[in-house]
Order: C-alpha cells, then structure tokens, then sequence
C-alpha cells in the first residue's frame, strides 16, 4: 500500500488476520445473508469514484463462495476422524456401544410396527372406500366433509411419508454443513409436525372422554338457548315492531312464519339424531387421540356447518330476497336521473326515459322503498347470527393452519442451539501487538511506520431471532389473504351477498398415494431410523 507524505511515496506493510470458529455440524455455521431472504445481499450499493481511477482494479471476491468453503472446510476432517475415532475406541466401549445399538434397534422396531400398523389402516381404508359403488358414497362424503377429508389427506400422506422424507437428501447434505443442517430441519419437519400434533390430540381426547358428559350437557344447553332464546324469541320479537319500528305487517309475518317452521322442522330432526351426539363426542377423542388435534378440528368445523345449516338457508334466502330490492331501487333511481348502464363500455350514460317509463318506475319505487325496512331488519339479524358460527369457523381453521404452520422443530433446535441459524456475517477488527510502535503526527499529517501493520479481524455471525425463523412460514401460511379480500367481504356483506366461511389459507401439500408391500414399509421405516440414528 503507498501512502503520499509530502510528495514522497512511503510502502507500508499490512498484514491481515482472520480468526473464525470452525463451521460444525450441529454447532453452528456461516451464512452471508439475513435469515429468511432469498437475495444475495450487495457488498456495495454504489462503487465510489476513485475506484474508476486505480491503475490496478482488483476484483472483489466472491463471498458467497468463500462463505461455501468455509462451510465446507471442515466436514471431511471431521468425518474420518469420528470414524477413525469410533475405531481405535471400539474395544474401549464395546459394551456401551452394544447397549446403544440394542435400544437403538429396539427403537426402529417398535416405531417402524407402530407405523406399518397405521400404513395397514390406511390402506384397508384407501381400498374399501375406492372399490366399486362405495366410490360414489365416498366422494359424496369427501364434499360433504370438506375440511375432515383435506386433513385427513394431509395427515394420511405425513404418516405415509415420513420414512422416506426422514432418510436425508443424499451426499450434497454432507459435503457442507449448510446443507446438512437444512437437511435436518427438512427432514424433522414432518415427524416434529405429526408428534406435536398427536400430543395434543391426545390431552384433548383424553379430556373428552373423561368429561363426555358434562361437554354433551354443555352442548346440548347451548344448542337449547341458541334455537328457543334466540332464534325464536328473535323472529317473534321481528314479527311485531321491533325497537319502535313501523314494519310492513304482512311481510314481518310472512318471513317470521318461514323462519319459525324452518327452526322447528330442523329442531325436531335434531331431537331425533340426539342420541347419536355421545357418540360423535366419544368418536371425537378417539380420532385426535389416533391422528391429532387437526382432524377433530377439522370434523367440527364440517358438524358446525352442518348443524347450522337451516340458519345457511334462510340467510341465504332473505339476502337473495334484500339483494334484489337493493339493485332494483337502484336501477330506479338511475331512471329518475336519467342514467342507463352501457354494458360496452362499462359506464353509465345520459338516456330519455319516456314519460310511461317514469310513471311505472314510480308505482315500482314507493312499494320497494317501503318494504326494504322489513326486509333489512330480518337481513341483518340472520347476518349476525350466521356470521357469528362463520367466525367460529374461521378460528378453528386458522388454528388447524397455524398448528401446521409452526415449525417446531425449528423453534427446538433454535431453543438447544441457536448458532445453527446464522443471519449475517460481521467483522471485529482490532490492532495488533506490533502497531504500538507506530506514531501519529495528525497536524503534519507524517506518517512514522517502524514495523509491519497486522490487522487482526475476528469473523463473527449474527443469529436469527424466533420471530424471524417462524415469520416465513406464516407469512406463506397468510399469503392468499389480503386486505382487498376484506374489503369485497365487507361489501359483500352491505349489498347482501355470501358471507365468506373461510380465510383460504394455505395447508401443506399432499403427495400422491403410496402403495408398497407391508414388509418394505415396515423395513423402510427401520432402515430410516437406523440411518438418522447412525448419522
């Protein structure tokens, strides 16, 4: 480096030292970007002018193939020294080595018959449900159980999947320590996923059946309170003059006596299904003790829709009756401005009426305009009712996606070891020993040099947050979800369309159906385990 004194050129020497930790697998390594972006992050955002004017341009190097190598240093070093270890120490702990290989086989043979007795389930059932005239009844419960038969799919395809995701990505995830931890992460998604999910299946299950029927009384009481004190009290109280309100008398009576037989007609088939209800409830706690908590999530939210469904109906029939009064007191007050909607080119433009046109629209207007008081005090009444059982719909969705959502094994290895989620690199750099004797003169800007410059740097790594290392995935779980969607929801809503019953999110993918003997599965299961475990 030349450095000008007072038209002199002096040749400095600078000496630079970099210490890092070396990348190790479950311990930590390096990453050049921040945690969650997919872009390269820019050395510089502008090249500054005096680099143009260098007579030698040096180029920079390339850090995300550095940042590669250093990943990748270690791990053959380190791979022959644990095996030349485990070989010059055999005779030493033969006999822990041979108590940890009898649990670990113990292990893989347990697991792997408990899977292969679920993979024999699953496709006793796969089979029955595709043959023959049962592959008509099965597709009309697959629409009229629409959530319980997607996670059920879901769940189908993790347990069925499981051994095969578990076994690794092959020799690229050994080759660097990168790879190899993201190939553990992806490998313990699954597994992490089904245990979580079934451990929580299994406190719930347990708490239903213990208390089966204080839920069945509890349910059967709200059930009670909903149908006779609200629904009933509620289209009575709208078949008179509700809060002061002058109501077309003859179409109060009209709604309310449609309403009323629906609840009894619907009430009274209920009563004659209710013995079924323990059952459903004991069915309930069996299922998320044997598959999870998002499969009896899911059946609920199918039940609730179902038991709900008189109310779907006469919300559906009143706001198709409040829509069209709506539209046509618009399109007549159009008339009396003398607008006409142009379908071409989607405006409204000037039009004549003539003068019998405008004596019709009259005679339409006043008795539309006087019945929609009614009309709209039975709309937003039903509204309510059935956008509350919506609301309770679109949080147990959201639970059962948040609950596939959450990366727990993520969240586990970032609780143990946090070092195995870099987000960035950084430099400390210090002085060496030797740059003590070096002495400044500031105001005669001279420069005395009496040695060689060493500039130590220290690599250091930042480390991803938790709220960083699950924001992706709920980002990705929201991502058909927008203020938009809400925005038409709520006018939807105002102009008496369908109240939305779902949020749309996100789930995980299936895969197709696999089909293998039981013995392969049952020794693909083993081998899976033995080789995680032996790794």
């Amino acid at each position: 480096m030349c450095i000008t004194e007072g038209g002199y050129y002096k040749s400095v020497m600078f000496t630079y030292l970099i210490l890092y930790d070396l990348p190790t697998f479950g311990v930590h390594h390096y990453s050049l970007s921040s945690w969650g972006s997919s872009d390269r992050p820019e050395l510089f955002s502008r090249r500054p002018n005096w680099f143009d004017e260098l007579q030698q341009k040096q180029s920079l190097p390339n850090m995300e193939v550095v940042i590669t190598a250093l990943n990748s240093a270690s791990v053959a070093v380190l791979f022959f020294k644990r095996h030349l270890g485990l070989k010059n120490s055999a005779h030493q702990l033969l006999n822990i080595s041979m108590l940890m290989g009898f649990a670990r086989h113990s292990m893989a043979i347990f697991v792997a018959t408990i899977s292969t007795l679920f993979y024999i389930v699953l496709q006793f059932c796969h089979r029955i449900l595709s043959y023959g005239l049962l592959s008509s009844f099965y597709s009309m419960l697959a629409k009229l159980f629409r959530h319980t038969w997607k996670n059920l799919h879901i769940r189908s395809c993790q347990l069925l999947y499981w051994p095969i995701l578990l076994q690794g990505s092959g020799l690229r995830s050994k080759g660097s320590v990168d790879f190899a931890h993201r190939s553990t992460r992806h490998r313990h998604s699954i597994w992490s996923s089904i245990v979580v999910d079934i451990l929580l299946g299994n406190i719930v299950g347990l708490a239903l059946l213990v208390h089966a029927e204080a839920v069945l009384f509890w349910i059967s009481a709200f059930a009670y309170n909903v149908t006779d004190n609200l629904l009933r009290s509620g289209c009575v109280w709208l078949m008179g003059d509700p809060a002061g309100f002058k109501l077309n008398t003859e179409l109060a009576r009209v709604l309310g006596m449609i309403s009323l037989s629906a609840i009894q007609i619907w009430s009274t088939l209920w009563f004659c299904f209710g013995f079924l209800f323990a059952y459903f409830i004991k069915g309930l706690a069996i299922l998320g003790i044997a598959f999870g908590l998002t499969l009896p999530a899911a059946l609920c939210i199918d039940m609730l829709k179902i038991s709900t469904l008189h109310l779907n109906i006469l919300h559906r029939l009143i706001s198709c009756l409040y829509s069209q009064q709506i539209q046509a007191l618009a399109s007549l007050w159009r008339l009396f401005r003398g607008r006409k909607w142009n379908p071409l080119r989607e405006r409204f433009d000037s039009y004549d009426y003539t003068v019998k046109q405008h004596v019709v629209g009259s005679l339409l207007f006043t008795p539309l305009l006087l019945l929609v008081p009614t009309t709209s005090v039975f709309y937003i009444f039903f509204t309510n009712i059935a956008a509350t059982f919506s609301c309770f719909s679109i949080l147990i969705e959201l639970t059962i996606s948040i609950l596939h959502a959450t990366p727990y094994a993520e969240i586990f290895l970032w609780m143990v070891r946090h070092r195995t989620f870099p987000s960035g690199i950084w430099f400390d750099i210090f002085m060496g020993q030797q740059c003590k004797d070096e002495v400044y003169e500031t105001n005669t800007n001279v420069l005395m040099n009496r040695g060689p410059e060493i500039v130590v740097s220290v690599l250091q790594s930042n480390f991803a947050t938790i709220g960083q290392i699950v924001s992706p995935h709920y980002r990705s779980l929201f991502s058909g979800v927008s203020l938009s969607s809400g925005a038409s929801s709520a006018y939807g809503v105002l102009s008496g369309q369908r109240i939305p019953s779902s949020l749309h999110t996100s789930l995980p993918s299936t895969m197709p159906w696999i089909s293998i003997s039981y013995r392969d599965y049952w020794r693909l299961c083993r081998d899976s385990i033995l080789s995680h475990c032996a790794f």
